[in-house]
């Protein structure tokens, strides 16, 4: 008889894969994984013979647990089905999209972009910002957005929430900065005067369109895998995205130089 692999003990069957990942949590008697997997005795035990042999699982009295290198490969097991979930849910965004902006460090742990969407605004909305971000932001305690573009109404969406204390880092592409410096000199002298804003200038190449997060939410627009712009965004919304998103515009702000006065 062929000896598996442990890569097809765990993954080539979707019950010894969950069987792993419920042992994680503790030892289970064969009732309390029968239960858990909606399985037959008859259905199980085949599998929990197979991980027995493979050294990932013991039984004692009845109850199996993870051994010590069931315990070592779960661990390392999880990341990637969680990043396989994310990539997954989404993944014709992910795959037709730049994503080399991402340092090596964060695109490791992409798995926690959990709670994702893909959202498609129509065409009347092209030009806005999601209207859902843009609540969450008035919301929020304090973001931080990279962008190398303007909204064409930037002076509402920044006056509402410099008006709701809300507290801003705005790290802007060098393009975009002179175009600020042209154009709209005093009105972002009237944003670092309230006390409630900062701009950072990322004076190098870009290949995204923006990203950032509030206290809720984290929010992409990026450029598809040939540099052309595409309307479609993603948000996504749960803690641990949000504190991806904020370690990723920690990148970019030790990049950046901060604007003291304009």
């Amino acid at each position: 008889m062929v000896k598996k692999s442990l890569l097809d003990v765990a993954f080539s069957s979707a019950k010894r894969k969950h069987t792993l990942l419920l042992l994680d949590d503790g030892p289970k008697s064969v009732e309390s994984l029968m239960d858990s997997l909606e399985t037959t005795r008859q259905a199980l035990l085949p599998q929990m013979k197979i991980l027995e042999e493979s050294y990932l699982v013991s039984k004692d009295n009845g109850t199996y647990s993870l051994s010590t290198m069931g315990k070592m490969f779960v661990k390392r097991m999880k990341p990637l089905l969680e990043t396989l979930e994310t990539l997954d849910e989404d993944i014709s965004y992910w795959g037709r999209h730049n994503i080399d902006f991402i340092p090596s460090h964060l695109l490791k742990r992409i798995n926690e972009l959990r709670s994702c969407k893909v959202i498609t605004p129509p065409l009347s909305e092209l030009y806005d910002i999601n209207r859902d971000f843009f609540e969450q932001c008035n919301r929020s305690g304090s973001l931080t957005l990279m962008f190398t573009f303007l909204y064409p109404n930037f002076p509402e969406i920044y006056d509402e929430w410099i008006s709701n204390n809300v507290y801003v880092k705005l790290i802007v592409s060098g393009e975009l900065f002179e175009r600020i410096k042209a154009n709209y000199v005093d009105k972002f002298r009237e944003y670092m005067k309230s006390g409630l804003f900062e701009i950072f200038v990322y004076d190098h190449p870009t290949n995204f369109v923006s990203f950032g997060h509030n206290d809720y939410c984290s929010f992409f627009r990026l450029l598809s895998r040939k540099g052309d712009y595409d309307n479609k965004q993603l948000m996504c919304c749960s803690s641990s995205a949000v504190q991806w998103n904020r370690e990723l515009c920690e990148y970019y702000l030790e990049r950046s130089t901060r604007i003291t006065e304009l």
